[in-house]
């Protein structure tokens, strides 16, 4: 397997009668010369690192580096505990993302999932059905082999840096491989899978990486928790049925096409968006000084 379409991943799938991530499993240990068994549990630790940047991220007394952020995912994570308009598990959800994202802001360890600017996204999504018992540990793990396999397709069809294609590369990628992920572990099948992940490319294509200060922190923290409800919101519409007219393929290589076609300022040089505003240009200067 080569990784380079999501349509050659769904038709192994089908024609094997099996879930994405068993096919992915098996190939990647055929092709490493490793045991499944030794893959699962390399793809467990992951799994545990996520967690760990959850509960550290969680820590209403951590701040980044730079002072900008930090203590949000706390925040909300009371709020959670107090229902919100949304519900519990939805905020909790959110709060999840932006802890592994405010953990790396403050230099914690995390996965790139797949990159630092986009990893709350997967842990949001994955570790909050596990933590919620929505889905028990092994399919947990599994379900990252499917994520994986998807943002690899992606990278193969157009790229996962910012610094290439904006924030779609980042936060689309990471809501199309946690989307896909989320519909397996709610007994989705792998057509469903691609539909959800190409539902939740389209909803981000276009989004430029504009980070203030040229820091992963503002916006990208909270571009996380929104990560995590495009991923929701595309696994729901996908296991109900609704197919994504234009194929994920396709999508994906239209993420391509809009990031080439991105102004420089506007792919993580921190020269536009929201890092060129007055607010924005205010933050560089308290963290860095004034510019020569």
């Amino acid at each position: 397997m080569e990784y380079k379409s999501i349509e050659e991943l769904c038709r192994l799938a089908r024609e094997s009668g099996r879930r994405i991530s068993d096919v992915v499993l098996s190939d990647q240990a055929a092709q490493l010369e490793k045991s499944r068994d030794e893959l699962f549990t390399r793809m467990s630790s992951r799994l545990e690192v996520m967690e760990q940047a959850i509960a550290a991220g969680l820590n209403p007394a951590l701040r980044s580096t730079s002072g900008l952020t930090g203590g949000d995912a706390a925040k909300l994570w009371e709020r959670a505990g107090k229902g919100g308009f949304t519900g519990g598990i939805f905020l909790r959800s959110m709060a999840r993302a932006m802890a592994v994202s405010e953990n790396n802001a403050a230099m914690g360890r995390v996965v790139a999932a797949p990159t630092a600017g986009s990893c709350g996204i997967l842990p949001g999504t994955v570790v909050s059905l596990l933590a919620e018992g929505l889905c028990t540990r092994k399919q947990a793990v599994m379900s990252l082999f499917t994520a994986g396999a998807f943002g690899m397709v992606i990278a193969a069809k157009a790229t996962l840096a910012g610094a290439e294609g904006g924030c779609q590369a980042e936060c689309g990628s990471a809501s199309a491989m946690a989307a896909a992920a989320v519909v397996e572990l709610m007994g989705g099948g792998p057509e469903q899978c691609a539909d959800a992940a190409a539902i939740a490319v389209k909803s981000q294509l276009g989004l430029v990486c504009d980070p203030v200060a040229g820091l992963v922190e503002i916006p990208c923290i909270k571009r996380n928790a929104a990560g995590v409800a495009a991923a929701f919101a595309a696994a729901e519409m996908a296991l109900a049925g609704i197919a994504s007219r234009i194929p994920a393929d396709e999508c994906i290589e239209a993420m391509r096409s809009v990031g080439e076609a991105m102004s420089p300022d506007l792919r993580e040089t921190a020269r536009g968006g929201l890092a060129a505003t007055p607010t924005g240009k205010r933050l560089y200067e308290q963290v860095f000084g004034k510019r020569e």
